[in-house]
C-alpha cells in the first residue's frame, strides 16, 4: 500500500485542505437584503470591504476543516485599482448568459489527503480589464457568445505572470507553501505578493463573542491564537513586511459615516494601493494579516517565495523545506502511478490527472444554518421577509461540513444530484470520502423530515433527479472491486434506509394522478423543455414527464439491486426487493400504456418517448421535442445474475407468483421471461425493438450524435423547431449547440443542444448493461445510415471515445475544448492546461458554461479507467 493510501486511513491528514470557496459574495447565505436580490446584496466590489457571515473566499485558499483559520494568495500588479484577493466574474443579471467567472486559473494536482497540491493563476501585468468585461457583456444579447477574459487580448503579448501556488504537508498540521512567479513577458515586471492569513469572522453576529487574535512574532513570523484550533505559526522566508488589519466590515465605506477610518477587512488593500497609513493596526496584531513581498521579476525569469503554517513553534522552519516538498511530490506520483495502471497514453494520464485535481480542489467548507439565517443575527436587524421567503420550510437544515462542490466559483454550494455524479470518480481516489459524501445528504440535518434531499441553496425544495441510489450502488461496487470483493455493507445499509424515505417522498409527492406516471418538475433540465417545469403551466394542467417517470423506474431498479445485495446477507431484505420489483413493473406498464386507448408516453409514430401535457379539460397533448427527456428511459435497466437468485429463495418464489398471476404486467417489461441465457435476467422499461428504435435517433449524426458525444437536444430541431400556441402565446424549442437564447433559469448557457457529461455517462453505462444481457445477439447500426453494425458494448466504447475527443489533441495538435483560441491551442504556456466545463458545444466540442465544473465533467476520469 502506498504512503498516500495509508494516509487516507488517518482523518488528521485531511484536517487542512482547499476548503476556502472561490466565491462567497452573491450567494444566498450572504443575502440579507429586503428584496432577496442575492446578486446585489454583496457584490464583487463590496466583497473586499464586507465581512462575510457564512464562509470565506480567496485564490487558491486553504483552511482547517471548521474554517476557523484561512490562508490564500493576494497580489497586485501595480496597475489595478485594488488588490487581486478573489476571482472576478459577472453575476447572473450582468452576464448575457448568466453568471460567469472572468479569470484564467487551473487546478493542476492534488493528492486525496491534500498532502500535496498545485494550482496556476494567470495574472495580467496590465490593468485587469474589469470595465471592459462589464461593458461588453452588458452590450451583448443572448444571441451572442459570452465575452471572456481571453477575448480582451490581455494575454496576447505575453505580458502576464504565471503564478504557481503549491502546498506540501510535513504533517497533518504542518503545511509548507511555495509561490512561484514566472514572468512570461519580454521585459521585467514588478508585482506585490501578499500571502494572507485570517480568521473567519464568528464574533460580529451576537452568537459567539470570542474574538481570536494574531500578532507578529519577530519580523518574519505571525503567531495565531484561536480557542477552537489552538496556536499556529505562519513563517515567512525572505524579505517581507508583515501587515495587520481586522476581518471586519468597513462601516464607513457602506454607511458614509464621517470620522476616523476603521481598521477593517480592506485595510491592507487601502494601505498598499491607496497609500493610506491609518488603515493598518500599528500594534502588529489583528484578525487578518499579510506578508508583503515587493518583487521585480526579470524577463522570462521565475521568483519563488516560501512560507510555512505550523502548529509547532519551529526554530528553523525552512531547513527541510525542499526535502519535504520532494518527498510529498514523489509520494503523490507513486499514488497516481498505481491508480492509473491501465490508462495507456501519457496524454490520457495527464487529462485524468487534471480532472482529478479539479475534483479534489473543489471541496469546500459549507456553512448554512437556515433557522439562524431566517431569524437574523442578534447584532443585526432581522430580515422581515424570511419567514415566508426562500427556503423558509427548510428550517431544520444546518450544514457545516466539507462538501464536494460543482464549481467553487459559479456553483459554490452543493447540489444533490451533482454530488451523486462527483462520487463516482471520487470513489477511485478516496472511497471513504465518496461514501461519506453520500451519507452526509441522508443525515437528519440535511434531509427534510418528509424525505426530500436538499437541492441547492437557491431553492432547497427544488426537485433534482433521484440519482442518489444509483450513486450509492456504484460507489459500493467500485469500492468492493478495489477491495478484492469485500463490500462495505454498513455503508450500503445506512444509505438504503434513508433512501427508502426519499423514495416514499417521491411516490407521495410526484405522482399526481396516482397512475405511476411522475411529474417531477425542474429535474435539472433547465431550458430543454417548452415550459419552465417548476412553474405553473400556461392554461393550467400538468406534465406527465418522460424523464420524471424514467428516473423513478431507475430508482426502483437501483433499490431493487441494493435490496438483493443486502438480502444475500440478511434475508429480511428479500421482501423489499419484491416491493421494488413490483413497483418497477407498474411504472413500466404505465409508461408504455397506462390506459386502454392510450400508449402512455411512447409515441408509436415517431418511435420516441415524449412528455404529455394533461389539460384541465382532460385532453392530452404530446410535446414532440426530441430531447434527452426521451432518452432517459434507457437508463432504467438492470441485469441480475441468476446465481444471486439462488441465494434468496423467498424473492424467487414471489417473482414466480407475480409472473404467473400478473401476466398483463410482466409482459410489458423487457425480455424477463424470454431470457437468452439461464444465467441472466433483464429488467428494463423497454423491449429490444424500442431500444433499437430510440438508438436509431441517438446514433444519427443529423440528430443526437455529435463528433463529441450525444447532444441534449436533437439537431433535427435546428431546421424544424417545435412550436406550440397556448393562451395567446407561442412557445418554441429549437436546437442551439451552445449558449441558450432562453431566459428560463437565468438564461445560463445550457440545455438546448450542448453535450453534457452526466447523461452521456449514464447512457454509456446503460448500453454496457444492456450488452451484458444481449451480447452478440443484438447489434445496431453505428452511425445510423452507415450500414455498419456494432454490439452495444462497442457503441458504448465509441461514445466514450467521442467524449474523450473533447480533451485530446487532434491531428493538428488542437483540443476541441479550447475552441478557436490560437493562444489556448498553440502557446506552450497554455496548451497543456485543461479546463473542464459544464457543457460542450454540440457541433465543435468547445467548452461552454462554468469553466471549472470538474464535478460532473470529472466523469471523464472514470471513462479513462479500466472498467469496474
Amino acid at each position: 500500500m502506498s504512503v498516500e493510501k495509508q494516509r487516507l486511513t488517518d482523518p488528521g491528514w485531511k484536517k487542512w485542505g482547499p476548503y476556502v470557496s472561490d466565491r462567497q459574495w452573491a450567494t444566498v447565505r450572504e443575502d440579507y437584503s429586503e428584496d432577496s436580490n442575492t446578486w446585489e446584496a454583496v457584490t464583487y466590489d463590496m466583497a473586499r470591504s464586507y465581512a462575510y457571515r457564512w464562509g470565506e473566499d480567496g485564490i487558491g485558499g486553504i483552511s482547517d476543516e471548521g474554517q476557523h483559520i484561512c490562508f490564500a494568495l493576494a497580489m497586485w500588479n501595480k496597475q489595478d485599482p485594488f488588490l487581486k484577493e478573489r476571482l472576478f466574474g459577472l453575476t447572473g443579471p450582468r452576464g448575457n448568459h448568466g453568471e460567469d467567472v472572468k479569470e484564467l486559473y487551473y487546478y493542476l494536482d492534488s493528492s486525496p489527503s491534500h498532502s500535496y497540491m498545485k494550482m496556476l493563476y494567470k495574472y495580467p501585468q496590465k490593468a485587469f480589464p474589469y470595465d471592459q468585461l462589464y461593458a461588453e457583456n452588458d452590450r451583448r444579447s443572448r444571441e451572442e457568445p459570452e465575452y471572456e477574459l481571453m477575448d480582451t487580448g490581455i494575454f496576447d503579448t505575453g505580458a502576464y505572470f504565471d503564478i504557481f501556488l503549491e502546498y506540501a504537508k510535513a504533517g497533518p498540521t504542518d503545511i509548507l507553501i511555495k509561490i512561484s512567479v514566472a514572468n512570461r513577458n519580454k521585459e521585467g515586471a514588478a508585482i506585490s505578493l501578499l500571502p494572507t492569513i485570517w480568521f473567519r469572522n464568528t464574533w460580529s453576529w451576537g452568537e459567539d463573542g470570542y474574538k481570536p487574535n494574531m500578532e507578529a512574532d519577530g519580523s518574519n513570523a505571525i503567531h495565531l491564537h484561536h480557542q477552537k484550533t489552538g496556536a499556529y505559526y505562519l513563517y515567512c522566508n525572505g524579505n517581507c513586511d508583515l501587515l495587520f488589519c481586522e476581518n471586519e466590515t468597513n462601516q464607513k465605506r457602506f454607511q458614509a459615516k464621517r470620522g476616523i477610518q476603521p481598521i477593517a477587512k480592506d485595510g491592507i488593500n487601502d494601505f498598499i494601493v491607496n497609500k493610506k497609513r491609518t488603515t493598518l493596526n500599528k500594534s502588529k496584531s489583528g484578525t487578518k494579516a499579510a506578508a508583503h513581498y515587493n518583487l521585480t521579476v526579470g524577463a522570462g525569469q521565475t521568483t519563488t517565495i516560501q512560507l510555512r503554517l505550523s502548529k509547532e513553534a519551529l526554530d528553523f522552519p525552512f531547513h527541510d523545506f525542499d526535502a519535504v516538498f520532494w518527498q510529498r511530490m514523489n509520494e503523490n506520483e507513486e499514488f497516481y502511478s498505481d491508480l492509473q495502471r491501465g490508462v495507456m497514453s501519457q496524454e490520457d494520464r495527464r487529462i485524468q490527472r487534471q480532472a482529478y485535481a479539479g475534483m479534489l480542489w473543489s471541496k469546500q467548507f459549507y456553512y448554512y444554518d437556515v433557522e439562524q439565517w431566517m431569524k437574523g443575527d442578534p447584532n443585526k436587524p432581522a430580515p422581515r421577509h424570511r419567514a415566508w421567503g426562500r427556503n423558509h420550510d427548510w428550517s431544520h437544515l444546518n450544514n457545516a461540513d466539507i462538501i464536494s462542490m460543482p464549481d467553487k466559483w459559479e456553483y459554490p454550494w452543493y447540489a444533490a444530484w451533482d454530488l451523486a455524479f462527483h462520487c463516482i470518480p471520487l470513489a477511485y481516489l478516496d472511497a471513504g470520502f465518496a461514501k461519506n459524501q453520500l451519507l452526509l445528504l441522508t443525515k437528519e440535518w440535511y434531509m427534510h423530515p418528509n424525505g426530500q434531499f436538499p437541492a441547492y441553496e437557491w431553492n432547497l425544495g427544488d426537485v433534482n433527479p433521484p440519482v442518489h441510489a444509483w450513486a450509492t450502488w456504484r460507489v459500493y461496487e467500485i469500492d468492493k472491486n478495489m477491495n478484492g470483493g469485500k463490500g462495505d455493507l454498513i455503508f450500503l445499509e445506512s444509505c438504503y434506509h434513508k433512501l427508502l424515505l426519499n423514495f416514499t417522498w417521491w411516490v407521495n409527492r410526484k405522482d399526481q394522478d396516482g397512475n405511476n406516471i411522475f411529474q417531477g418538475g425542474f429535474l435539472g433540465l433547465d431550458n430543454i423543455g417548452v415550459f419552465d417545469r417548476s412553474a405553473p403551466l400556461p392554461g393550467g394542467g400538468h406534465l406527465e414527464q418522460s424523464d420524471g417517470t424514467s428516473w423513478m423506474a431507475m430508482y426502483c431498479l437501483n433499490l431493487l439491486r441494493i435490496s438483493l445485495e443486502l438480502a444475500a446477507h440478511n434475508h429480511v431484505y428479500a421482501d423489499m426487493a419484491t416491493k421494488f420489483f413490483e413497483h418497477f413493473v407498474y411504472i413500466a406498464k404505465a409508461m408504455n400504456s397506462f390506459g386502454e386507448k392510450d400508449a402512455g408516453l411512447w409515441d408509436e409514430q415517431d418511435q420516441f418517448f415524449y412528455d404529455v401535457l394533461k389539460k384541465p379539460d382532460g385532453s392530452e397533448l404530446k410535446l414532440r421535442v426530441r430531447s434527452m427527456v426521451g432518452l432517459i428511459p434507457l437508463f432504467a435497466v438492470e441485469v441480475i445474475d441468476h446465481s444471486l437468485f439462488e441465494q434468496i429463495p423467498e424473492f424467487v418464489q414471489r417473482l414466480e407468483w407475480f409472473l404467473k398471476h400478473k401476466s398483463s404486467y410482466s409482459s410489458i417489461i423487457s425480455e424477463w421471461s424470454d431470457t437468452l441465457t439461464d444465467s441472466k435476467h433483464l429488467l428494463s422499461l423497454i423491449r429490444s425493438d424500442k431500444l433499437v428504435a430510440i438508438l436509431q435517433k441517438v446514433l444519427d449524426e443529423t440528430e443526437f450524435l455529435s463528433d463529441y458525444g450525444v447532444r441534449a437536444l436533437s439537431k433535427f430541431h435546428e431546421k424544424d423547431p417545435f412550436v406550440i400556441h397556448m393562451e395567446g402565446n407561442s412557445f418554441s424549442v429549437s436546437y442551439l449547440p451552445a449558449e441558450s437564447d432562453s431566459s428560463m433559469f437565468g438564461g445560463n448557457s445550457n440545455w438546448r443542444g450542448p453535450i453534457w457529461f452526466p447523461l452521456n455517462y449514464l447512457l454509456i453505462e446503460s448500453l454496457q448493461r444492456y450488452h451484458y444481457y444481449y451480447g452478440e445477439a443484438l447489434k445496431v447500426e453505428y452511425p445510423s445510415g452507415s450500414q455498419k453494425f456494432m454490439t452495444l458494448d462497442e457503441v458504448a466504447e465509441e461514445l466514450s471515445r467521442r467524449l474523450l475527443k473533447i480533451f485530446r489533441t487532434d491531428e493538428n495538435g488542437n483540443r476541441p475544448v479550447n475552441g478557436a483560441s490560437e493562444i489556448l491551442q498553440k502557446d506552450p504556456y497554455f496548451r497543456d492546461y485543461i479546463l473542464f466545463y459544464e457543457y460542450f458545444h454540440g457541433d465543435s466540442g468547445r467548452g461552454v458554461g462554468a469553466s471549472h465544473q470538474t464535478g460532473w465533467t470529472g466523469l471523464v476520469a472514470k471513462l479513462l479507467h479500466p472498467r469496474h
